[in-house]
């Protein structure tokens, strides 16, 4: 069998050397390259057409999410498990809504990346047991939750996006160019429509439905 290529795309050298020693203690696999910003992750991804990529979600020069939806768009025989320290479950969502083959955070176990690698190299997709109970569960909900989105105004998902960033209602209304109490009952069809009965779920839904991107 040839050996599993894997890329390792992170901005700090020492977890990059740390990521390194622990993939090349497993057996068929090797790293091939490393990067420490998203271009120059793009650029090896283009010449060494590795089998697997390791992606931090913060880096500079081109976020980790814009080099997943790049390489899952150009390159999807190329299997990105995203690997952070960002262990909240509306990343590992969007992670996986983007086209990532496996969600691990940092704090895992090393011989939880070996069996996220070898899941995610026979097509399966991995997410690590500190956030897959509520993951798998909010995940399977998406396709239903972006139904409900389309089924909203343009006018409507203007306002929760709005709500979603943080805006005031005053705010809202000074942006859209309408009253404060238009704003109020725009807001309160939302939360009847979507069944949600607070602006924090608001929020939740707008991240994982991918309307506003998490930071």
């Amino acid at each position: 069998m040839k050996p599993i290529r894997v890329l390792i795309a992170d901005d700090h050298a020492l977890v990059r050397a740390g990521i390194r020693a622990l993939v090349e203690k497993i057996e068929g696999v090797t790293v091939v390259g490393e990067a420490g910003k998203g271009s120059e992750a793009l650029d090896l991804v283009r010449e060494l057409k590795p089998n697997l990529m390791l992606l931090d979600i913060t880096m500079p020069d081109g976020g980790g999410f814009d080099v997943l939806g790049e390489v899952t768009k150009n390159f999807p025989e190329i299997r990105v498990i995203v690997l952070t320290v960002h262990e909240a479950g509306e990343y590992a969502i969007r992670a996986l809504r983007e086209g990532a083959a496996g969600f691990l955070p940092k704090s895992a176990a090393s011989t939880e990346l070996e069996q996220a690698i070898h899941t995610v190299i026979r097509g399966e997709v991995y997410i690590s047991p500190e956030t897959s109970r509520k993951t798998i569960i909010e995940y399977g909900k998406g396709a239903t939750k972006r139904d409900l989105l389309a089924s909203l105004s343009p006018r409507q998902r203007e306002v929760l996006r709005l709500i979603a960033e943080g805006r005031t209602t005053k705010q809202i209304a000074q942006v859209l160019q309408i009253s404060v109490k238009t704003v109020e009952t725009h807001r309160a069809q939302l939360m009847e429509r979507l069944g949600i009965h607070d602006v924090a779920g608001l929020v939740r839904y707008a991240i994982i439905v991918g309307l506003i991107e998490v930071e």
